[in-house]
């Protein structure tokens, strides 16, 4: 009896902080989702309203280093730190965590870096649960982890509208390999929670067309044709993924030795992103790419139809994102990894034209961000809530295999590598094995 007591007693304090924390990171996590997501596209707005304010990039960037310089040089680490602490909590995340990665990613927008906003919702999401577990730990129990876990969820979730995706990437992220599946659902608590109360307070997320009945099969050797260049796809966009991560992750070190001083880091480094845009690639490249003033730019939009990328959009926005991330400047690597993604399968298929361009688009989407983040069930499960349900097949098929090409390559530099990609013995140990300890 008093064993059964016990475990009623155990899983209703569970229950209880499942629910209460889901119901405060819903409240605050979706609110400051929908905040910064309007700051987000005024201050795109205002750029792209006048070819004047690519040039004050350097002066925000600066006042952006000196912000966390002074107030907040631990948070400067970004995702990285959130992953470090998730893993082996130390201290804590620091408690200005959210609003100088709010206001750092809109300076950067203001003056067109191209960076996205994956890395602010992880960190504010985060950043507000780590203050709500500190609060409450004296009387609702200490299980940290769990709590960041959650804030991860709920601010993946809330930014780009997609909640099952954002619960189980939180989880998927740590560690390659493997999924701590007891944490789903109160991740999904969390994401579903923050994803309505955003839209209820007015944000607004994106979502593209895609005609998947285009990709029907008249047989099954035509099916087995089709899942064959979505492979192949796929390892074109894991070798895109492995580029884009290790090319992130040299700059960044050149960045730190040639420019020890942050400052004059990123004030240096804004120069080279406004003289690489304005004079190599052009302004298509700036800023998120999901909207532009101008109708005629190259968008993530307008990857999914023929004629909307050009040959190079693909690798021109890759080199002005690592440009702007290498430096310092803030914000997340995820939207551009989505138009990188969607511009390259937008000239796959147009070049090859063996698939249709806007199934191709979706799969590279996809498929590249699965790649760099070694999160290729969360991305599966976001082809899913962007595209629809249909032909699921071939969303799994593009992200796992652009996942295994990319090899051990990340943008997480403090992500763990788990048990790999392979179903091999690793220091004594099987994947399989039910009596690992590891």
């Amino acid at each position: 009896m008093n064993k059964r007591r016990d475990f009623i007693n155990e899983h209703a304090l569970l229950l209880l902080r499942w629910l209460l924390t889901s119901a405060m990171l819903s409240v605050t996590v979706g609110s400051a989702s929908a905040l910064f997501l309007w700051l987000l596209d005024l201050a795109t707005r205002t750029q792209q309203s006048s070819p004047y304010w690519l040039w004050s990039l350097p002066f925000w960037g600066a006042i952006s280093a000196w912000l966390y310089l002074f107030f907040g040089r631990e948070a400067g680490q970004g995702n990285n730190l959130v992953i470090a602490e998730i893993q082996h909590p130390m201290k804590g995340l620091p408690w200005f965590m959210a609003p100088l990665i709010v206001l750092a990613t809109i300076l950067t927008h203001l003056g067109g870096g191209s960076a996205g906003r994956e890395g602010t919702a992880v960190q504010m999401g985060a950043g507000l649960a780590g203050i709500w577990a500190r609060w409450t730990k004296p009387w609702l129990g200490e299980d940290y982890r769990e709590i960041l876990l959650m804030g991860v969820a709920a601010g993946f979730g809330g930014v780009f509208g997609t909640p099952v995706a954002g619960a189980i990437f939180a989880a998927e992220v740590l560690s390659v390999g493997r999924l701590p599946t007891s944490a789903i659902l109160p991740c999904l608590l969390a994401s579903c929670g923050a994803d309505f109360v955003c839209t209820t307070v007015g944000g607004t997320h994106l979502h593209y067309p895609v005609d998947w009945a285009e990709l029907n099969p008249s047989g099954w050797l035509h099916r087995l044709g089709i899942v064959g260049l979505i492979i192949l796809l796929g390892a074109v966009a894991g070798l895109v993924a492995k580029g884009f991560s290790e090319g992130l992750h040299l700059a960044g070190r050149w960045y730190a030795k040639l420019l020890p001083d942050p400052i004059r880091r990123i004030a240096v480094g804004s120069l080279v992103v406004v003289f690489v845009a304005e004079f190599v690639v052009g302004r298509d490249y700036l800023g998120l790419g999901t909207t532009n003033l101008n109708p005629h730019a190259v968008t993530i939009g307008s990857c999914f139809r023929a004629g909307g990328a050009h040959d190079w959009s693909w690798l021109c926005k890759l080199l002005l994102t690592i440009l702007t991330l290498a430096c310092g400047l803030k914000g997340g690597e995820v939207t551009p990894l989505f138009f990188i993604g969607a511009a390259l399968g937008n000239v796959l298929a147009v070049k090859t034209g063996l698939l249709p361009v806007d199934v191709a688009a979706a799969l590279g989407f996809v498929a590249v961000f699965s790649a760099a983040t070694n999160a290729p069930l969360a991305s599966s499960v976001l082809a899913i809530e962007l595209f629809g349900p249909d032909r699921i097949e071939y969303v799994f098929a593009a992200c796992f295999s652009a996942w295994l090409v990319a090899g051990g390559s990340s943008i997480y530099s403090t992500q763990h590598p788990g048990w790999g990609k392979m179903l091999k013995e690793t220091a004594g140990n099987h994947p399989l094995d039910t009596n690992t300890s590891t």
